[in-house]
């Protein structure tokens, strides 16, 4: 039976969902309706005049080759962290979810990477992969391989994939753990009678059980590898060399702070947030779909 609390007035209700829809007026309406004026509009070069040019900003946008490369590298990039983080991510939480002995110091060691700060993961990986200091630089240079992400486009896009991939491994691990441990033990049982052992039992029974789940973090693996990786390329390759890792987060911050096209950036910044609408509201009707079957 379902229970609902009933209150005697409409101030306490407003007290409660006041706090959160101040935030979330502050925090998203109002920078969301910024960002949409602004990209309607467009300066002069010394900042001093605003001009209302409608759809120009976006026109300029989807016929610049620039955008385009950018948002093609981004697609891969994406694709890449995400297929990168939750591939690792499933596999250890599949040996996790075994009875082996410090089973709980394993899984607390596999979430501590996702603590660590993007800009600080960038450090880690810099000491590892730096052409000059990197221990694993050296390890590549002593077997005979020309390493150097600096100069080295694919191998710069390379350093960011990993260092982005191995900062959201520890988010997905403990979703796929989690999921594992909510499949029941019966049906697990009754697939080993059945002789559905190891690789079979995992692609006939353990996977499809988990499809919500790996849904679920698709969409949010998509979304943090799309922003949350910014402060890593940033302090990695800074988007070079050249604009070989220049995505497209990296762009609005390009041409926003550093060239100051204010209304070319901010186009950029609703194009982006319509792809995150657009994904949340996918998530929701898949989600939806499958409660309801």
């Amino acid at each position: 039976m379902e229970r609902r609390t009933i209150f005697a007035g409409w101030a306490l209700p407003a007290a409660f969902v006041l706090p959160q829809l101040l935030l979330t007026i502050f925090f998203f309406l109002w920078p969301a309706g910024e960002a949409i004026y602004g990209s309607l509009t467009r300066q002069d070069a010394f900042g001093i005049k605003t001009q209302f040019v409608g759809f120009e900003n976006f026109v300029d946008l989807f016929t610049d080759p620039l955008y385009v490369e950018s948002a093609g590298r981004t697609v891969l990039f994406c694709a890449a962290v995400s297929f990168l983080s939750m591939g690792v991510a499933l596999l250890l939480a599949v040996f996790a979810d075994r009875e082996i002995a410090g089973r709980g110091f394993y899984r607390t060691m596999l979430i501590w990477p996702y603590a660590v700060a993007p800009a600080v993961a960038a450090v880690v990986w810099l000491l590892l992969l730096h052409p000059q200091i990197g221990m694993i630089a050296h390890g590549l240079k002593a077997v005979g391989v020309d390493w150097d992400y600096k100069i080295n486009g694919g191998q710069a896009l390379l350093v960011v994939v990993l260092a982005s991939a191995w900062k959201q491994v520890s988010y997905n691990f403990i979703f796929f753990l989690a999921g594992l441990q909510s499949i029941p033990r019966s049906v697990i049982e009754a697939a080993r009678m059945d002789g559905a052992r190891g690789w079979r039992r995992f692609r006939t029974i353990l996977f499809p059980l988990l499809a919500p789940t790996t849904f679920f973090l698709l969409v949010v693996n998509l979304v943090y590898s799309a922003f949350d990786t910014f402060g890593t390329i940033q302090a990695l390759t800074q988007g070079g060399p050249g604009k070989s890792t220049e995505t497209l987060m990296v762009k609005v911050y390009r041409d926003g702070l550093v060239n100051q096209d204010l209304g070319g950036s901010s186009a950029q910044s609703v194009v982006l947030m319509l792809g995150i609408v657009a994904l949340t509201v996918l998530q929701f009707r898949f989600v939806g779909r499958r409660n309801s079957s």
